[in-house]
Parts: structure tokens; sequence; C-alpha cells
């Protein structure tokens, strides 16, 4: 089973990605609502993904930070905005990002995808 961690600053949002989380049979194994949190107790879940929301990562830092901690996880990156922050995410460290405005089917299709490129189960 796929282990995610989540980090968003909405609870809305995390309630509603833990639902469809459970739905594709991956366990949420932690969340975050702000980006120190999110770096604390990320590694100790051992996620195999990590879902973060863009705007949650202070201008100060990046996703590599996030990423060290939990090296083997698949990052996906959750924006608001289509634009230049699609190629912003994935340069710093993102493995994919998928856009809130996205339908819940469209969000499972791609969370199904990042499990099978990650090769994990």
């Amino acid at each position: 089973m796929t282990r995610v961690f989540l980090a968003d600053s909405q609870p809305h949002v995390r309630s509603a990605l833990r639902l469809l989380l459970q739905d594709l049979n991956m366990q949420v194994v932690g969340d975050a609502s702000n980006w120190s949190a999110a770096l604390i107790q990320a590694a100790g879940t051992q996620p195999d993904m990590l879902v973060v929301d863009w705007d949650m990562i202070p201008t100060n830092s990046s996703l590599l930070e996030l990423r060290a901690t939990c090296p083997a996880a698949v990052v996906i990156v959750l924006t608001s905005h289509l634009d230049a922050r699609q190629q912003a995410a994935l340069s710093a460290g993102a493995d994919s990002f998928i856009s809130k405005s996205e339908t819940p089917d469209r969000v499972a299709e791609r969370l199904r995808a990042a499990v099978v490129n990650g090769h994990f189960s």
C-alpha cells in the first residue's frame, strides 16, 4: 500500500485528499498544516509519496529541503495556478504537479500515475 504524507495549510483540502487517497487504497501516514511541521513530521512517517501545496513553501526554502528528509518519496506539488509555477515546481524538486482546480477524477488519475511512475505499490 502506498504511504502518503499530506502538507497543505487548508484543512478542507487535506480532508478531501485524505478521502480520495483512501478510495485509491493509499494510506495517509501523516499530514501537516505548515512547512515547518512538514519538514519535521514527514521523515518519521517514511512516506512513498509527499503531496505538498506550492503556496506553503517559504520563499527562502525549496522542495529539495523536504526531499532530503524523504529521499525515496515521489513529490507531488499542488498548485492553485497553472502558469510558470508548473515549471518552477518541477525545477524545485517536484516529480509532478496537480492543479487544485482539477476534478476529483483527474486528481485521482494523476495520483495513480505517480504511483505507477514511482514504481511502488
